[in-house]
């Protein structure tokens, strides 16, 4: 049986596209998995025990804060703890997130949304990659730091998973440019649309 692979990075440090590189590398992946459930702090372990018996890797919420009882009831699991540079990570927080809540986030940081609250998502941020850092001291081959955000990709991956490097570029997702230039061409099919609309209803009234 293959080793489990938990992705224990926060949110917003490209867990989406360590995600599909999991997926192309052949594992079943999960993640992130009750966001929105009101009851989250009570039940996360119950969701997170049955998840791994489903599935083969995990990233995204809740699996960060859930790796020191992983790695006691799946030993020999693989952690991958995705990071990227403080400043960046908290802006993209916010762009992403904004004032929006939900119990995740309220769990995770105490306070549900990170506008106006940057001082208190960082300092959650910065002391969980210290705490992940210091509990693998002593055993580097179960983590593996990947900054995926800054171009690391495959090259790194692969040999921490024993897995052969695909023939095709690392899938990064999920980028600020990337969102943007969705929203870009959603604005622009809305705005055509319209038009079509707009034209079509100048003729009906004109007769």
């Amino acid at each position: 049986m293959k080793a489990k692979v938990f992705g224990i990075g926060f949110h917003k440090t490209a867990t989406t596209s360590l995600a599909k590189a999991l997926t192309h590398l052949g594992y079943r992946v999960t993640g992130p998995n009750g966001v929105d459930n009101p009851n989250i702090a009570d039940e996360v372990y119950d969701i997170a025990f049955r998840l791994v018996n489903e599935f083969d890797a995990f990233q995204d919420n809740p699996w960060p804060l859930l790796y020191k009882e992983l790695d006691q009831h799946w030993p020999g699991s693989k952690f991958v703890l995705t990071i990227r540079p403080t400043e960046r990570w908290i802006n993209s927080i916010v762009d992403h997130f904004g004032k929006n809540e939900t119990p995740m986030r309220e769990w995770i940081y105490g306070v549900g949304y990170p506008q106006g609250n940057e001082h208190v998502y960082v300092a959650r941020y910065e002391r969980h990659n210290r705490e992940v850092a210091d509990y693998f001291k002593q055993r580097r081959g179960d983590l593996l730091t990947l900054r995926i955000t800054e171009g690391e990709g495959w090259e790194k991956l692969c040999p921490f998973l024993g897995k052969e490097i695909p023939a095709v570029p690392f899938p990064f997702a999920n980028s600020l440019s990337e969102r943007r230039k969705s929203h870009k061409r959603e604005n622009n099919y809305f705005r055509r649309t319209w038009n079509k609309i707009d034209r079509r209803a100048r003729k009906l009234i004109a007769g």
